[in-house]
């Protein structure tokens, strides 16, 4: 069974991220959902909703099981979530990320894909590489630092903080917040707006948009460029991370 999976709501597509307990992105993960991108460009629906499943939208990196990795397919891991997050970021039709639950570390970067963003009123959230050992993969610092101001992506990078839900929301995590239980009914309702407006119009001004943000990008998918993903420290962040209570 696919960890992505797709539903059609009258030419929105509900994407779902399944993969129990924290949706943690390990190398099926990252095949799972660039198999899944491939068929949304292919399918070209109005809109796309991302969401995930229970308390989670996603824990990050799975760093109990990356470590098992071998380093020749931690660099293919980097080279690979590289192209998940701009994959995201630079779809063509509007994506509204409709963040459930906790999201931390690549998990926050994938929301941070959205064109808009729902987010819940109760929640961990935050970008704890840092604390994990882990420097960020070019295309996930392209995306954050093209979505957050400067002292929100400061607090939230160099202290590693995890923020609750109300402040994720001040700190411009979330375009708005609804009732826990309303967070996929509202992104779709937004995305179903979005994906009124000219088809033809929004990609090239989503383009323009993104550009210089994902210019960094260009010719590094298939080039050199490796993450350190594992440090003598990443079996205790490991679970902290995917348990952020």
């Amino acid at each position: 069974m696919s960890i992505f999976s797709v539903r059609d709501l009258d030419g929105v597509a509900l994407v779902t991220m399944d993969r129990p307990p924290a949706n943690a992105i390990d190398p099926a993960f990252i095949e799972s959902g660039l198999e899944m991108l491939d068929g949304l460009g292919a399918s070209v629906p109005d809109a796309v909703v991302l969401t995930g499943t229970n308390r989670f939208f996603s824990a990050g990196a799975d760093l109990r099981a990356v470590p098992a990795l071998e380093p020749s397919e931690q660099a293919e891991m980097a080279r690979r979530i590289n192209a998940l997050f701009a994959g995201w970021f630079a779809f063509a039709r509007p994506v509204v990320t409709a963040v459930n639950g906790h999201a931390v570390a690549g998990g926050l970067v994938l929301a941070l894909c959205g064109d808009a963003r729902v987010g819940p009123t109760t929640g961990r959230f935050g970008l704890t590489e840092v604390a994990a050992g882990i420097p960020f993969p070019s295309a996930a610092m392209a995306v954050v630092r093209s979505e957050l101001p400067m002292p929100a992506l400061r607090r939230l990078t160099l202290r590693a903080e995890l923020v609750d839900a109300p402040a994720a929301a001040a700190l411009g995590i979330f375009d708005e917040a609804v009732a826990d239980d309303m967070v996929v009914d509202r992104g779709v309702a937004l995305a179903r707006e979005m994906g009124a407006l000219p088809a033809n119009a929004y990609g090239v001004v989503k383009a323009q948009l993104r550009a210089a943000a994902l210019e960094v990008e260009r010719g590094r998918f298939g080039g050199a460029e490796a993450v350190e993903w594992v440090t003598s420290e990443s079996g205790s962040a490991a679970g902290r991370i995917l348990n952020p209570d």
